[in-house]
């Protein structure tokens, strides 16, 4: 019987011969083990694909993506990917990225009923209310999406930086760093949104930083 995904698989067989061709010892290679440098925490919005919007070959990048890149404390999926990536890979960097036009941050601005998916974007809803009052003198819509695009990315990186995982790391000295970014779907550029955390006492003073530089500039999908 043939697969309904044929079209994939014969997709993966090219690309596969693709890569040995140019490479022949690539999948061996990868085969051996994962170092990472970078954990991606991400949307899972199909057109944001974490190692090819930075171009980085398959391995670089340990990723965990979920709807609207939210960091929860009570989310035991993504507090795995952190303390495995942390703790297991060493990773260097985490990265939370946003994307302009996400969806899920929209449907929070539109107050708009999803199904299911609208109690984990309570926690969009939470960043929206915190900086409500910034959020309502932006017109218009487009701007509006971009601006809390770009305070979802921050304040998601605080809740990293507030993962026991990440204090410890930082508690025994080890090279860690949280960062924020927000990716345009409109022309494929990385903004970096400033918010760059090596310490848990810089936590507070990089946020606030950074959210006045971002604030200084009018919203613009970028």
């Amino acid at each position: 019987m043939t697969s309904p995904l044929q079209a994939l698989l014969e997709s993966n067989r090219a690309w596969s011969t693709a890569v040995r061709e140019q490479d022949p010892h690539f999948f061996e290679r990868l085969a051996q083990q994962q170092a990472p440098k970078y954990l991606w925490i991400g949307c899972s919005d199909s057109r944001v694909p974490a190692t090819q919007i930075v171009d980085l070959p398959p391995g670089e990048i340990f990723v965990q993506r979920n709807v609207a890149n939210v960091v929860s404390h009570s989310d035991l999926n993504c507090l795995s990917a952190i303390q495995f990536a942390v703790d297991v890979l060493k990773v260097e960097h985490i990265l939370v990225v946003g994307h302009y036009g996400c969806g899920g941050v929209q449907a929070v601005l539109d107050d708009r009923r999803l199904g299911l998916v609208d109690n984990w974007l309570r926690h969009v809803g939470d960043v929206a209310i915190k900086h409500g009052e910034l959020l309502a003198a932006i017109d218009p819509m487009q701007l509006r999406n971009t601006r809390l695009c770009e305070l979802n990315a921050m304040e998601q990186a605080v809740n990293v930086c507030q993962t026991t995982t990440v204090m410890d790391a930082w508690e025994r000295g080890q090279k860690l760093s949280v960062h924020a970014w927000c990716y345009s779907l409109f022309d494929g550029r990385i903004k970096d949104l400033g918010l760059h955390v090596t310490s848990r006492e810089g936590t507070r003073s990089a946020y606030e930083e950074s959210l006045a530089r971002l604030l200084a500039v009018p919203g613009a999908a970028q």
